[in-house]
């Protein structure tokens, strides 16, 4: 039996009762081995043995609600535009004053309760059917209470001080506020759709000399695809022929445009610049970048925070609670002594106010919102338990290699020994290296451009020491301290990794070279803006422990562990986690997965190992150290959104619940509370938007 994990769209969820419910339906489901469900998104995610969106669509609509595959066009009825609405608040408005005679009151609220109403109806049958409660079967009792109420009093002969408003008025309300809902929702999972969108539907590719337009569909590994200035790339791929500058903000949130030459890679979706591109095609369809960060940004939408599981749990037990309050408040007042109209209207009030939907949209709507947001800044979640942790990070630990270092040697030094001129010494030394693909030769190589080359022949490598080769007749050497021992000569001992020069006919050490692997320009802004934050930061690496430690002091970086393989990195983090600290762990090669996995955060390089990326729950697109900060401040963002989103849903129920029940709140009050409150959690939580980054701002 095959295991599969397939998304589906849910139509008619309300509140997070309604998404408890299909939650638990799909995972009684024979089969299922997980699943869940996003309110904020109205989407399921199920995996189990031999799953199909039919034997799904059947256990959700079996428990009340409707299904639709994500790429099937026909929209879920609740989702019904704003002519509804003003029709709705229009016939409603006419019954505020209570002006119009009894029988026209009767009319207009009819047509309310039962024409725009039914959808409570609807969706409170089911959920009473299935021994459950949501916010529909609380609008549906609250309402037709009233409405029934006023149609009593009507029919005895009381044709004055009817409730027809209280019903109607709270059920255009709701309307209003679950369009509202409904448009701010769809802004929060505006990410999706834009990455989306960025994905052309054909290419222009070149084969056997001729460019021709093609769906992107029958495009094939190895095409060369032609890019004009201006147009997006189709595809993945390595530029073979020319040269231009690409916009890859939308992808990796690096605002510059970035220069592009033969060889380089380039992503599809991004946005060509003024240089005409041809580029071989290394990446289609779902192992494309962008399709990656798309699943990414879905997967991380549609899982839920711990804190989420919490409030699942709150909702479970509070529609029946409400139901109770509702009808205590009905009894209380009768044994009072009030009017049966009174006691009744009250019991209503407590119904209205108390929607549950604030509660289950309060933690969803932050997160969606700032996933998308995340990822337009170049940062992607896996998982969204690391977003919720990661603000509370005290210890951030950097992998020197390629995170805070470029992970290339650079010269740093050029020491000449006397007599011999700087530039000729590294002319001489690049004219050993040239053709060599070494690390340290590409070094020697990149700091002699603009020197006058000098020929050589008979290039030799020497295995485990160095290279040779003879120029203008005469044999030289480069290398490192066993070289020099071999031919019998020796230098000072100094930290770091060095080469020398020998001219092997006069025996005599020409000068060294320093090598290091240079700093990336924001390591060390980055170290500083962490301590701005009081928080602490450490060092791994598998170098000695002396360059590490220089390495540290320049750097600023409280703690470093050196000379570690890559299972004792593992064991640093658990030694830091032990000391009491929070751990963030970022990296970006395969030796850095066990650190990233145990770490509370492990936040991997994009530009680094897909075994990395695999192992953290956040990925950066772009190796810049400063987004480590800015994804520590989204997630601190994100959370605080959370926390202020849920004291809210939590205080409208607090405070309106007792007001109702005391007959302080009418009806009418408490459905426009309860419609407000919705709309602001989610108006609440698009506000992330106005987050920016280090280095630009916070809105």
């Amino acid at each position: 039996m095959s295991v599969r994990t397939i998304d589906i769209a849910i139509g008619g969820m309300s509140c997070a009762g309604c998404a408890s419910r299909v939650e638990k339906a799909l995972k009684a489901a024979p089969g299922v081995a997980s699943a869940e469900v996003n309110l904020a998104l109205a989407r399921a995610r199920i995996t189990g043995e031999e799953m199909s969106f039919g034997s799904a669509a059947g256990v959700v609509e079996k428990a009340g609600y409707h299904a639709y595959p994500l790429a099937g066009s026909a929209p879920p009825p609740e989702k019904k535009g704003g002519a509804e609405v003003l029709l709705a608040l229009a016939l409603a408005a006419p019954l505020v004053p209570m002006a119009l005679p009894g029988w026209l009151q009767f009319i207009l609220a009819t047509i309310i309760q039962f024409g725009f109403g039914w959808r409570f109806y609807r969706a409170g049958w089911n959920a009473a059917r299935a021994l459950s409660g949501n916010m529909d079967l609380l609008i549906a009792i609250g309402t037709t209470a009233a409405w029934g109420l006023s149609t009593g009093m009507l029919a005895n002969g009381h044709a004055t001080h009817l409730y027809y408003d209280s019903s109607s008025v709270v059920i255009a309300l709701v309307l209003l506020g679950k369009w509202l809902e409904t448009r701010a929702k769809n802004q929060a999972g505006a990410a999706i759709r834009a990455l989306a969108a960025l994905r052309p539907e054909t290419a222009r590719v070149r084969r056997n000399g001729e460019d021709q337009e093609l769906p992107l569909t029958k495009v094939k590994l190895g095409d060369l695809v032609v890019v004009k200035p201006g147009e997006r790339i189709a595809v993945d791929g390595r530029v073979v022929e020319g040269t231009s500058q690409v916009d890859e903000s939308l992808l990796t949130g690096e605002s510059m445009p970035v220069a592009k030459a033969v060889s380089d890679r380039v992503i599809g979706g991004a946005v060509n610049g003024d240089g005409l591109l041809v580029v071989e095609t290394t990446a289609l369809g779902a192992e494309s970048t962008l399709s990656r960060i798309v699943r990414l940004v879905e997967s991380a939408q549609m899982g839920k925070a711990p804190v989420e599981r919490l409030v699942d749990k709150v909702s479970a037990w509070f529609v029946p609670a409400v139901l109770i309050a509702a009808a205590l408040t009905f009894a209380g007042w009768l044994l009072a002594g009030a009017p049966l109209n009174q006691a009744a209207i009250d019991a209503v009030a407590v119904l209205v106010i108390a929607c549950p939907c604030a509660l289950g949209l309060a933690t969803p709507a932050a997160m969606v919102t700032g996933t998308g947001v995340a990822a337009r800044a170049g940062i992607l979640v896996k998982n969204m338990a690391a977003l919720e942790t990661a603000h509370r990070a005290d210890m951030v630990v950097f992998d020197k290699t390629g995170t805070l270092t470029l992970g290339e040697p650079t010269v740093t030094e050029i020491l000449p020994a006397p007599g011999v001129e700087r530039d000729d010494l590294l002319a001489l030394a690049a004219a050993i290296q040239a053709g060599s693909s070494h690390p340290l030769a590409k070094a020697v190589l990149r700091a002699a451009e603009g020197l006058a080359p000098r020929a050589a022949s008979d290039h030799r490598t020497l295995p485990g020491l160095g290279a040779a080769a003879t120029i203008d007749g005469r044999e030289y050497r480069l290398g490192n301290q066993r070289l020099l021992a071999e031919l019998g000569l020796s230098a000072k001992s100094q930290a770091g990794t060095r080469s020398w020069l020998v001219d092997v006919a006069e025996h005599r050490i020409l000068g060294e070279i320093a090598f290091a692997d240079a700093l990336k320009p924001t390591a060390a802004g980055t170290i500083a803006r962490l301590k701005e934050l009081g928080i602490g930061t450490a060092m791994l690496t598998g170098d000695s422990a002396a360059i590490a430690e220089c390495t540290a002091r320049d750097l600023g970086i409280d703690r470093v562990f050196a000379e570690l393989l890559p299972e004792d990195k593992a064991g640093a983090i658990e030694t830091l986690r032990r000391d009491g600290h929070v751990v963030a762990m970022v990296g970006d090669g395969v030796n850095d997965a066990p650190a990233l996995a145990a770490a509370d955060v492990g936040i991997a390089l994009a530009t680094g190992t897909d075994v990395a990326m695999e192992a953290a729950g956040l990925t950066l697109m772009r190796p810049d150290p400063l987004l480590v900060v800015d994804a520590l401040s989204l997630s601190k963002r994100i959370t605080a959104k959370i926390r202020q989103n849920l004291f809210w849903a939590f205080a409208y129920n607090v405070i309106g619940i007792p007001l109702a029940a005391l007959g302080w709140l009418s009806p009418m009050i408490a459905g426009g509370a309860m419609a407000f409150s919705s709309v602001s959690v989610v108006t609440n939580a698009l506000l992330i938007r106005r987050w920016k980054g280090e280095g630009q701002g916070e809105g």
